[in-house]
């Protein structure tokens, strides 16, 4: 490293690191947040930190600064770093001091969203369950036991904050704070209370002296000098509650989460592109993603309820820390096109002016400077003429002309190169082998049906569950014993307020039941034999993820409340079991014992391994699957539980929960308004089988994963699964703009740049090894799936081949003059696809 690299680095730490001798002012007005003096454009992104471990944050935090962002937001999660009151957690994933420390290496701001509540898809959206047991306690409202925990947990944050110099004010790194969060979207509900509340949330906040701005997101009301700020699949439209904030944007959806139960949602990049586009069309200067990288659920973590493991959320960087493609390379090229707007944006107000029906410009100009975006808003194509010049506008698409003049980006054409991913299946079993000649395959250890434990108690009438169990466990045993005469067939029915049930008669399962996302609570009713005599009827209720939003979400119960009923019984009558004497248990013994964590002695190796039986505990060592690429465990075969590598909770795992067979297309248009609904897939299909093990769990070998298993399956079936990248793939037309990077007004180049396909590899060391498909005139299809279509110049295939085979990229200029016309007056464009090694 040369001298001045090494001084460089050198200043750079400390400006990061530094006392408050190098201090930042962070400020707004109604353009931009102001740093430093100077009004900035900034382009942010969700990652949350425990969500990813702390190995994978600095490449996440990498690509997303490569990606063009400027900030990283979290969410801080209260109930993770507070499990018990007093005791706190700021270890591993939840080091959220080193999170934000290392955001900081990589020169990137970061928006630290306190909260409390975070929302989030976050179990009791991060709330911690003791809270709801402080006496005389209302969430989210002008209650004073409720205001005097979030404060003393917010001040808490920040004095961290404060105490590593992590505020840019300090010369850290943080620009930004948020309070509460989406309150405003259910504020009517607690009436006067909550605008008080609001009132308090603001002035507590700003109190704490941070010397940087707080937001508050979806509050239309929040008191200055609070900026308010939207969330949404679009933000275009959004104001801020005064002329002296500037219109920032906290959460744009980059797709939507999962759910157990639900088809896979996906966002079409040139939908959310336009979004964006339209949000700085529009004024705005502060964009950030929801998410820019989802990660996983570990654990207990996910909310909902019902919310899946995968928090893949189809974000610019995938679950498992992998660009996804088009998605993040056509945003960063976004992000590189309003970036060459950022003087002229920020320095002025736009003029916006109607071309025609839904045809919109705005206009950006001081000065000399001046910079406009062109809309379309509605779903066919247009043609304008802006400043005596004729542009082409596809549907639904922005073009954006930094100079007033010439395109730059069109939010509809997209030419980052596509990637087809995919999992790569070996199996569980024959990794075990190669661990101990000695031993291989599966233990396990029978969890006992209904009452085991020395902690259990008895009550009249059916108790709610998470008030019983205080979010201890997912689990909670209803038992009772019945007496009868003679032996019948009757019919059981259930009533619950949610999450699933599994019902046992006489030792034996006889049935179940469950909710879904939309709604928790069901009722079963479930063909029973009962036999002369004594009676067991022991109910296994479930929770999966605990209700994180919603007015009052905090009071909503789970559980069987009843009514519980034998029903068809002697001369047709009916039993009311709800108000009989019933025992319950909280959680299960194995739960008790720890045999998640491998250790216990109780394993059961020599006799005949149960499968397709309810409550299983299983245990196997394995050796992990070689390489780098990262690592998933395919659960099909099994039924529902969760699962343990080494000791961490990779989350419950539920694959037998298909999504309805409906609603979801082969092909997503992208034009018109996006919503959760639209562009589904994976109809009729489990919503996740593959389930994330990081790398930086896993050792070469000595490995052990662990399984509760709830309603049945067979452990033997399970394998390990790698993430390959197969084949990059462009797809460019000649009506294409250039690369961004290639941009420029025709006052600074003589040459008019023509468009450009680009490939290159994913990964270090790659080089572009062969050539699938090349052509160049009318090819139809997507990645993987290209055809030739009625006419193709014979010459793209050799010319692609000299020019990208042995390079790790390589760009390929569209010209006739290179390729030839196969298909004169006809408009053509250059597919390819190729595979790196």
């Amino acid at each position: 490293m040369r001298a001045s690299q090494t001084l460089f680095l050198l200043l750079w730490f400390f400006c990061i690191y530094a006392p408050t001798s190098f201090s930042t002012n962070v400020t707004y007005d109604h353009r931009a947040l102001v740093i430093d003096g100077k009004r900035r454009v900034l382009v942010s992104g969700s990652i949350h930190y425990p969500r990813s471990t702390p190995e994978m944050w600095p490449d996440i935090i990498q690509k997303s600064k490569d990606g063009g962002l400027d900030v990283i937001e979290t969410y801080v999660f209260w109930n993770l770093h507070e499990p018990v009151r007093g005791q706190y957690n700021f270890e591993g994933r939840a080091d959220l001091v080193k999170f934000v420390k290392t955001v900081a290496a990589a020169g990137l701001y970061v928006h630290l969203r306190i909260g409390p509540y975070a929302c989030a898809e976050w179990n009791y959206g991060g709330f911690p369950l003791w809270l709801h047991f402080i006496p005389g306690i209302q969430f989210r409202t002008d209650n004073k036991p409720f205001e005097e925990e979030m404060k003393r947990f917010t001040a808490k944050i920040v004095d961290m904050m404060k105490q590593e110099n992590l505020y840019m004010s300090q010369g850290g790194p943080i620009i930004l704070s948020q309070i509460e969060n989406e309150y405003g979207n259910i504020d009517d509900h607690y009436g006067p209370a909550g605008k008080s509340y609001i009132r308090w949330a603001a002035s507590m906040a700003t109190s704490l002296d941070t010397g940087v701005p707080w937001v508050m997101c979806q509050q239309l009301d929040a008191p200055d000098p609070i900026i308010n700020t939207c969330n949404g699949f679009y933000c275009d439209q959004f104001k801020p509650n005064s002329k002296a904030k500037p219109k920032i944007w906290t959460e744009g959806y980059t797709g939507w989460f999962l759910a157990f139960g639900d088809a896979l949602p996906h966002r079409p990049v040139e939908d959310l592109a336009f979004a964006v586009a339209r949000f700085f069309q529009r004024g705005g200067t502060f964009n950030n993603y929801y998410m820019y990288h989802g990660g996983t659920n570990f654990g207990r973590a996910s909310g909902g309820p019902f919310v899946a493991s995968s928090y893949d959320y189809d974000a610019p960087i995938d679950e498992y820390g992998i660009i996804r493609q088009p998605k993040w390379g056509h945003l960063k090229d976004l992000h590189k096109a309003i970036k060459l707007c950022e003087e002229v944006l920020t320095a002025t107000d736009p003029t916006i002016t109607s071309l025609g029906p839904n045809i919109e410009v705005a206009v950006y100009k001081k000065g000399a400077l001046c910079s406009a975006f062109l809309a379309n808003i509605a779903t066919s194509d247009a043609k304008v003429t802006f400043n005596g010049n004729s542009y082409h506008l596809p549907a639904w698409s922005v073009s954006i002309l930094p100079d007033c003049k010439n395109v730059v980006l069109n939010t509809a054409k997209i030419n980052s190169a596509s990637v087809i991913s995919s999992f790569t299946t070996e199996s569980l079993k024959e990794e075990v082998g190669l661990l101990d000649d000695s031993y291989s395959g599966w233990s396990w250890i029978g969890e006992p049906i209904g009452i085991s434990k020395a902690d259990s108690f008895s009550k009249f009438g059916l108790l709610e569950q998470i008030n019983t169990t205080a979010d201890r466990s997912d689990y909670l045993w209803y038992s009772l014993s019945i007496d009868l005469d003679t032996g019948t067939q009757a019919v059981l029915h259930i009533k619950s307020l949610g999450h699933a049930l599994c019902a046992f008669i006489n030792g034996k399962l006889a049935g179940s039941g469950k909710g879904n996302h939309e709604k928790a609570n069901f009722k079963v009713d479930i063909p029973i034999t009962l036999v002369a005599g004594k009676n067991t009827i022991d109910l296994l209720s479930l929770t999966v993820g605990l209700q994180n939003y919603g007015a009052f979400f905090d009071t909503w119960g789970a559980g069987i409340t009843g009514p519980v009923i034998l029903k068809g019984l002697k001369n047709g009558s009916s039993l009311d079991l709800s108000s009989h004497m019933w025992k319950y248990q909280i959680g299960l013994k194995g739960e008790d014992l720890g045999p998640s964590g491998g250790s216990s002695g109780q394993w059961n190796s020599q006799s005949t391994l149960p499968v397709h039986q309810p409550l299983i505990w299983y245990k196997t060592n394995f050796v992990a699957p070689s390489g780098s690429n990262p690592v998933a465990i395919d659960f099909t075969g099994m039924g529902k539980g969760e699962a343990w590598v080494n000791g961490q909770s990779i989350g419950r795992y539920w694959p037998t929960y298909a999504s309805p067979s409906g609603g979801c297309t082969d092909s997503c248009n992208y034009r018109g308004s996006y919503q959760a609904s639209k562009c589904l897939q994976n109809c009729g299909k489990p919503s996740q089988t593959l389930y994330h093990v990081p790398r930086s769990w896993l050792r070469p070998e000595g490995n052990t994963l662990v399984l509760f298993e709830e309603s049945g399956g067979n452990p033997k079936q399970i394998t390990f699964a790698t993430k390959q990248i197969g084949s990059v793939c462009s797809h460019v037309s000649e009506s294409h703009p250039p690369p961004v990077d290639l941009w420029s007004s025709d006052a600074e180049s003589g040459r008019k740049v023509g468009p450009v396909l680009s490939l290159e590899c994913p990964y270090p060391n790659q080089v572009i090894s062969s050539i699938k498909f090349a052509s160049f005139g009318t090819p139809q299809g997507t990645c993987g799936n290209f055809k030739h279509g009625r006419c193709s110049s014979n010459k793209a295939l050799s010319i692609v081949q000299k020019g990208c085979i042995g390079s790790s990229s390589c760009r390929i200029e569209l010209s006739i003059n290179t390729f030839g016309d196969p298909c004169k007056g006809v408009a053509k464009s250059l597919a390819v696809e190729a595979s790196c090694a």
